[in-house]
């Protein structure tokens, strides 16, 4: 095909618009007809418009007869621009629509744009995502131009165009962030079941592994915590507790809990309720902080959870576990799996500390406040 000014011209804008040069070609041709029917009339199912394809020569057909008045073109062009213009619009819009359908529940990256009435609008490149106060992490601080990652959560047309509405409090977002840290996510070996979150506050994931030489939740960790933390650096220090998946009800409401220690769990199927049992020193940490740790352990484990503690808190402290549950989750978490208590932890050198899988500098920094 001979490219000449025209198709060039009309190749770009359908490239710039991300349209089809077919449909800017159509629509130029009902901004033709619409032109001369606003100075001519004529019925519209009588008559036609067509557009050289070449050379962008515009004729006026009616059944068949070429009636395209003298100087047509010119005043064409006009009418033809207003109404290009809006179609290219509307392409636009749609193509924009259909495109981001496609990413939503994926991280996209951007800059803070505009800051407005408490919405965030981040620049996305090529559209501008919208986070409203609710799909924000409550305590979290924005600034103007900071880079910053969000998960595509709905997108719909809005009064001025198509709206990208953009998140970083949904648990989505957190599942999506350690996919992106642990390949064995990325590969299908390890499964993230079930996720519940309090933005900004602290967040319970169940995972699960498909080979029984996985450990699901050690590779979400990572060797020395990377995975893990460099998610929670993304969320502002939120907190994370990773725990195994079960099949056995029981079993999950009791790994749900962590890092409390559970006595028993006695479940009532008819009502879906479980009756959780802990030593009397674990009450507290079992329901953590203004019910924090059960409330999204029942939100993790679809169980209405009720806890009560045990008459036999004692036999907890001479295993040497007393002050333990001060820690953080995720450094209680890494002690408990490598065994080591508060008696063993006094009688172990910082290198020693630092030894253990899952224990960084950071971590040292808060086993060394708690044995002082």
């Amino acid at each position: 095909m001979v490219q000449t000014e025209f198709t060039a011209a009309l190749n770009q804008v359908a490239a710039e618009r991300g349209i089809e040069p077919e449909d800017v070609l159509e629509t130029v041709e009902e901004a033709l007809l619409s032109a001369y029917r606003k100075d001519h009339g004529g019925e519209i199912e009588e008559m036609r418009a067509e557009i050289d394809s070449q050379t962008g020569a515009a004729k006026i057909f009616k059944n068949d007869e070429d009636i395209t008045p003298s100087g047509f073109g010119r005043i064409a062009a006009q009418t033809a621009k207003q109404v290009l213009l809006q179609r290219v619009r509307e392409s636009e819009k749609k193509a924009v629509l259909e495109d981001y359908q496609e990413k939503i529940g994926e991280i996209l990256s951007g800059h803070i744009f505009r800051i407005e009435r408490g919405v965030v609008v981040v620049d996305l490149g090529r559209v501008q995502g919208i986070m409203p106060p609710s799909e924000q992490i409550r305590r979290e601080r924005y600034q103007l131009n900071q880079r910053l990652k969000v998960l595509v959560a709905d997108v719909h047309e809005g009064r001025r165009g198509p709206e990208i509405i953009v998140s970083r409090s949904r648990p989505g977002f957190v599942k999506k962030l350690f996919e992106l840290e642990v390949p064995e996510l990325q590969n299908g070996t390890v499964k993230i079941e079930e996720i519940a979150r309090e933005a900004g506050e602290r967040t319970k994931i169940a995972v699960s592994s498909n080979q029984e030489n996985v450990d699901p939740v050690g590779s979400c960790v990572g060797q020395k915590g990377v995975r893990v933390q460099a998610v929670i650096a993304e969320l502002g220090e939120e907190r994370i507790d990773i725990i195994h998946h079960s099949s056995a009800s029981e079993k999950y409401i009791a790994n749900a809990l962590s890092p409390a220690n559970v006595i028993e769990v006695k479940l009532d199927l008819d009502k879906r309720t479980a009756e959780v049992e802990v030593f009397e020193d674990q009450l507290s940490l079992a329901i953590g902080r203004g019910g924090q740790n059960v409330r999204l352990a029942a939100k993790l484990t679809g169980w209405k959870i009720d806890i009560k503690g045990g008459d036999d808190g004692g036999s907890e402290k001479e295993d040497g576990k007393e002050g333990v549950e001060k820690l953080s989750t995720r450094v209680a978490n890494a002690l408990d799996k490598a065994g080591v208590d508060l008696e063993k932890l006094e009688e172990m050198s910082d290198e020693e500390i630092k030894e253990i899988k899952g224990i960084g500098p950071k971590a040292v920094e808060e086993i060394k406040e708690l044995l002082k």
